[in-house]
């Protein structure tokens, strides 16, 4: 099965190198669910906390497609998101604890891990992956970069009340 998959063209990387992008990816949409989740918890707005949780949700389903492809192809998918996307929630949770929980700054810190989120998907896309492996990752920078414009549209809306 995980031959069917791995590329046949001489310029393409291996397949360890294909598990190594696609467990790039896991960490990040790890990272982004339980980003989401923590902003979820730490925001002081009725109208964000379905819109973070709903994130997280879907970053859920994307790291279970990634999982899935990673045995198909025959690789380990690695456990957990980053240190640095656990710095960016233990921040998060910081701002919520000392009452820097605004909706505003909760987008602020969101649009921040996708920013992330974007730059490592872009990354990914610059390897040259298997057809089918570059569908999946595709589809999902397409869902990063609408998660992104999402939470930028809100943040200008919340600075702009604000102003």
């Amino acid at each position: 099965m995980a031959n069917d998959i791995q590329a046949t063209t001489a310029d393409a990387v291996s397949n360890d190198q294909v598990i190594d992008v696609l467990n790039d990816l896991l960490e990040n949409t790890r990272d982004g669910e339980y980003g989401f989740r923590a902003c979820a918890k730490e925001v002081d707005s009725a109208q964000l906390k379905p819109v973070f949780e709903s994130r997280a949700s879907q970053c859920a389903s994307a790291a279970s497609e990634l999982v899935a492809l990673i045995r198909q192809l025959g690789g380990k998918p690695d456990d957990g998101g980053t240190v640095s996307g656990a710095v960016h929630r233990g921040w998060v949770h910081v701002k919520g604890a000392v009452g820097a929980n605004s909706p505003l700054s909760m987008l602020e810190e969101c649009e921040r891990g996708e920013d992330a989120a974007l730059a490592r998907y872009r990354k990914a896309l610059k390897t040259d992956l298997p057809a089918e492996v570059r569908m999946l990752v595709q589809r999902q920078a397409d869902g990063a970069q609408a998660n992104h414009d999402q939470i930028k549209g809100l943040r200008d809306q919340f600075r702009s009340a604000k102003a």
